[in-house]
C-alpha cells in the first residue's frame, strides 16, 4: 500500500491504494464555542470524478454548497454525524471528533476496507485506518468529506441562529470571535454552548 505523504489531490488519491475501497473522512467545528462537531466520510466513484475538490477552507461557501451536491450526487457512498454539545463537554473535544468520525464511517451505506483521516491520529472502530496530516488537500475523498462536514456544520449553525438569534451565529458560526464573545457577555451562555471551553468556563464562573 503506498502512504507517501506528498502534497497535492494529483499525488495521493484514490488510485494510489490499489485494490482498496476507501473512505475519507474530515469534521468541522473543533474550534468553536457553540454547536456539535461534524463528521462525514465518503467513498468517491472513480467512474464520475468531481472537479475542484480541496480543503474546505480554501472554497467559498458557495463553491463549497455546489460541491456538496455534487459529492452527494456521484460519491458511491456518503454519510454525516456528530458529536453533541453534551458529549464534547463530557468526553473532551478529541474524543468528541473521534466519536463523530466513527459515527460517519459506520453511517457508510456500503462498509470501506479502508478509512483514511485527515490528521495524525485515528478513531478506535472496526475498519482499518491510517491518518494523513493535511489530507484535506492530499486526498480528494477526504476533501470531499471536509466539504460535507463543513457544509452540514453551516446549515445546522445557520438552523441554530433562528432560535438563537442574539448570538449572530449567521456570522461566525460559533467560532469565538470578537462579536460572538460580546454577545455571550451581554446574554451568557445558552444550551449550545461549550461549558468545557475556556471563554465559556469563565463566564460560568462569574455567575
Amino acid at each position: 500500500m503506498n502512504t507517501k505523504n506528498t502534497g497535492s489531490l494529483e499525488n495521493l488519491s484514490l488510485f494510489d491504494y490499489e485494490d482498496e475501497l476507501i473512505c475519507g473522512v474530515d469534521e468541522a467545528g473543533r474550534g468553536p464555542l457553540a454547536g456539535p462537531v461534524t463528521a462525514a466520510a465518503v467513498i468517491l466513484d472513480p467512474a464520475h470524478p468531481i472537479e475542484g475538490l480541496k480543503d474546505s477552507k480554501k472554497l467559498s461557501e458557495a463553491q463549497r454548497d455546489l460541491l456538496a451536491e455534487q459529492i452527494k450526487k456521484y460519491a458511491l457512498a456518503w454519510s454525516i454525524a456528530e458529536s453533541s454539545v453534551e458529549e464534547i463537554d463530557t468526553l473532551n473535544i478529541l474524543q468528541a471528533t473521534m466519536l463523530a468520525m466513527r459515527r460517519a464511517v459506520e453511517g457508510l451505506k456500503i462498509t470501506p476496507n479502508l478509512a483514511l483521516i485527515d490528521g495524525n491520529r485515528c478513531p478506535v472502530m472496526p475498519v482499518r485506518s491510517e491518518a494523513i496530516v493535511k489530507g484535506d488537500d492530499k486526498v480528494a475523498a477526504i476533501s470531499a468529506a471536509s466539504i460535507l462536514a463543513k457544509t452540514a456544520r453551516d446549515h445546522l449553525l445557520a438552523e441554530l441562529h433562528s432560535v438563537y438569534p442574539q448570538y449572530a451565529l449567521d456570522q461566525h458560526k460559533g467560532y469565538p470571535t470578537a462579536l460572538h464573545l460580546a454577545r455571550l457577555k451581554k446574554f451568557g451562555v445558552s444550551a449550545i454552548h461549550r461549558k468545557s471551553y475556556a471563554p465559556v468556563k469563565a463566564l460560568l464562573k462569574d455567575i
